[in-house]
């Protein structure tokens, strides 16, 4: 882990610097929470947002907010999340939008299935061999607070369960 972080310092030495920035550009858009704050955010995002409006995440896709963005393909797109619960935490999201597990439809599989072979992928890249979470949070009671299917991908930690 430190050999990891010493690489990336000498690769990228102003991503310290870059993700700082985006971290107060995120919290300007969505503050940082505690459990009890993620329900609410969820509750607040179901009633605003439901499933029709873009979503942040469109905005991460056509560039028109920054992310570090670690994968992409003409599918899907990984990057980093701005408020991570674990030492590696990433979010890999479909460049079709669907806005709920739940609203996937059958005709989404290999889409679905794609997803999970990238956050595999993304997490070997990310040296994640001792394992790793992988979440998908779905509508409000599943504190879903994002109308866009997205995957986390959490590790470099023991994780502990129940999750919460």
């Amino acid at each position: 882990m430190f050999y990891r972080h010493v690489f990336r310092t000498l690769l990228f030495p102003s991503r310290k610097a870059h993700l700082g920035g985006l971290q107060r550009f995120y919290r300007a858009q969505r503050p940082l929470c505690t459990g009890s704050d993620e329900v609410r955010l969820a509750e607040e995002a179901s009633r605003k947002y439901g499933s029709q409006a873009p979503s942040i995440f469109s905005k991460i896709m056509d560039r028109s907010i920054p992310a570090d963005i670690i994968y992409e393909d003409d599918k899907c797109l990984a990057f980093r999340d701005i408020s991570p619960q674990a030492p590696v935490h990433f979010l890999v999201i479909p460049r079709k939008p669907i806005p709920r597990i739940s609203q996937a439809h059958d005709d989404d599989a290999e889409l679905l299935g794609h997803l999970l072979v990238v956050a595999k992928n993304v997490a070997e890249q990310e040296s994640l061999t001792e394992g790793y979470r992988v979440v998908i949070n779905d509508g409000k009671h599943g504190a879903q607070s994002v109308y866009h299917l997205h995957v986390h991908v959490l590790g470099g930690r023991q994780m502990t369960w129940p999750p919460g």
